[in-house]
């Protein structure tokens, strides 16, 4: 038998392979398996399903809603129909001096309704108009009093009116 011998250089080139790929495979594995890891996957689950539930919820509310709008307008046509109803009732059984039907009130002109040009109205204004810059504003304290000097306004006065 032929004994292969081997060159030192190259058992340890492929020693030193062996241990690297053994460590980089260790260490894949360790992660994987890992309590972080593990609990990252977790945590993207949670995630996963809070959002399938929040995309469920939405729909849920959308859902109600428009239910609930059509519900309303059912509800609005049935008191309407209720309304023209007792309104007819009343003017026939009561010669016209019944209520008015909601036909009548939305086709007719309401007299006591203001028109739209004379419905117009601006504000007050929060100020005098100056007819000049040196003119005291409504604003100023002084505005609209005016003061006459006092002559004679008892004793410690001089004759400016002012006291001493």
């Amino acid at each position: 038998m032929e004994s292969a011998v081997y060159s030192l250089e190259i058992v340890l080139l492929v020693a030193v392979i062996a241990v690297i790929a053994g460590l980089v495979a260790g260490l894949l594995m360790g992660r994987r398996t890992s309590h972080g890891a593990k609990k990252h996957r977790d945590l993207a689950l949670k995630l996963d399903q809070v959002m399938q539930d929040k995309k469920s919820y939405e729909a849920e509310v959308v859902e109600h809603f428009s239910e609930t709008a059509k519900l309303l307008n059912n509800l609005t046509e049935s008191y309407r129909e209720v309304h023209n109803q007792l309104a007819q009732g009343a003017e026939k059984l009561c010669h016209g001096a019944g209520p008015v039907s909601l036909e009548r009130l939305e086709n007719n002109y309401d007299p006591a309704e203001i028109p739209a040009h004379l419905a117009h109205i601006e504000p007050p204004l929060d100020y005098a108009p100056k007819h000049s810059p040196d003119e005291k504003g409504m604003l100023n304290e002084e505005f609209g009093l005016e003061r006459k000097p006092k002559t004679g306004a008892g004793p410690g006065a001089d004759p400016k009116g002012k006291l001493h």
